[in-house]
């Protein structure tokens, strides 16, 4: 199995994988709903969508309203009413004959109310309008809706609304856009009862412009607050990681070794959890300083009390083969023989102690009224006769003594104190 926590010694990593680092965590976490939210800018088609619908409304009823005054009036009254409501609606305005021919023009009658936008004269923030509006509608699959394009022959059959209002006596209405992207609306009404129709021509710039309006505002109002949640996550992120690398940075040195006295950061001034383990590492490392510096101190203790029988055992035995006398002789066995004791109680010692150290390493700590084990202990000893006729008293002055350790080994301590006291 791969360990994924160790690196050669020579190539420590002290920062986290792109993907899994926390600053990019917390980056996704602020952002991610800020982005959820700049899809709305997708969605302004659905506003869009509305306002067209609203139109549609408009345009019907304008129709059917102008046909009903169109109906009856004479000639001039009929140019007059298409010039004068062409204008106030901003309309282009058309009377066919029931033949289908073109009969009065609003805008050749006077000026054109509207004019439609000519696209080689836009500039690079129209243009990139045009292509955001086109980005989105292919995004959210919106209908194809036909190109507005005046017809070179002026006649009713070049407008298909036009045939159809005819032949169902009703209005209707039908959507183009014009090389911009802007809707056009057009609406066919029956005039009288002669066959006469009227067409009328809506350039709803407007439209266009209120969803481009809405579109900036909630796209600049979402990169504000997004560079604001940035910025607060990358706060957020130096509080959380860069201490985190403090941290990593000096356990990598204590792991290393390379440095007898590794300054762990207590960071003092952090009171949150990343203060908590700083502490806490930094006191770990304490213990395991101290624990060194006591397997070192013992190492050295081992040593001095293994060399001392040893150069006696030596001594011994390098001067056995130059001894002729017996009791001579039998006198140097007796001390090598007796050294060899002392080595392997000093062996059986050190072996005790070292299995003591790991037991206690592992044994379950509890608390202990040292008053209660004492008195337990000297009872026992003395039902026992253990004293050699000696009376040991405990005197105490507190109520309860109590300490966190391991019983067993606490009442061994006190055994051993009273063994050597008697």
């Amino acid at each position: 199995m791969t360990d994924i926590g160790r690196r050669p010694a020579g190539g420590e990593q002290l920062t986290a994988n792109g993907r899994f680092a926390l600053t990019a965590r917390i980056l996704v976490v602020n952002i991610l709903p800020l982005l959820i939210m700049g899809g709305g800018l997708f969605y302004l088609d659905g506003y869009r969508t509305q306002l067209i619908n609203e139109r549609f409304k408009l345009a019907r009823i304008e129709a059917q309203i102008t046909a009903e005054a169109l109906a009856g009036a004479s000639r001039d009254r009929q140019n007059a009413l298409l010039v004068q409501i062409g204008k106030e609606q901003r309309l282009r305005m058309r009377m066919f004959d029931a033949d289908g021919k073109l009969t009065a023009d609003s805008f050749a009658l006077a000026d054109p109310a509207f004019r439609f936008n000519d696209i080689s004269d836009d500039d690079w923030e129209q243009r990139f309008a045009r292509w955001l509006d086109r980005t989105v509608d292919t995004i959210v699959s919106a209908e194809s809706v036909q190109d507005y394009i005046e017809p070179e022959a002026q006649d009713a059959d070049a407008w298909p609304e036009l045939a159809r209002a005819r032949e169902l006596g009703l209005s209707q209405v039908r959507l183009y856009d014009w090389r911009d992207g802007t809707p056009v609306i057009t609406a066919a009404a029956p005039v009288g009862l002669q066959g006469a129709t009227l067409l009328t021509v809506r350039n709803a710039v407007d439209i266009t412009d209120r969803v481009r309006e809405a579109r900036s505002t909630l796209g600049i109002a979402m990169l504000i607050v997004m560079a604001a949640s940035a910025l607060l996550s990358l706060f957020l992120a130096r509080t959380i990681v860069t201490p985190l690398r403090q941290l990593a940075r000096a356990a990598m040195r204590v792991r290393q070794g390379r440095e007898r006295e590794v300054e762990v950061p207590r960071l003092p001034q952090r009171r949150d959890e990343i203060g908590l383990l700083a502490r806490a590492v930094s006191d770990m490392t304490g213990t395991l300083r101290h624990r060194i510096d006591a397997v070192d101190s013992f190492a050295a203790d081992v040593a001095h009390e293994i060399k001392n029988p040893l150069a006696s055992l030596r001594s011994a035995i390098e001067s056995l083969p130059r001894v002729e006398d017996p009791a001579l002789r039998n006198e140097l066995i007796q001390i090598a023989t007796h050294d060899v004791r002392r080595i392997d109680r000093l062996v059986s010692e050190i072996s005790e102690a070292s299995r003591i150290d790991a037991e206690m390493s592992r044994a379950t700590r509890e608390q202990i009224d040292l008053a209660d084990l004492v008195e337990a202990i000297i009872g026992g000893r003395e039902h026992r006769a253990e004293n050699e006729g000696r009376r040991i008293e405990l005197i105490t002055t507190v109520p309860a003594a109590l300490v966190c350790g391991v019983g067993i080994r606490l009442e061994r301590l006190v055994e051993n104190l009273l063994d050597n006291a008697v």
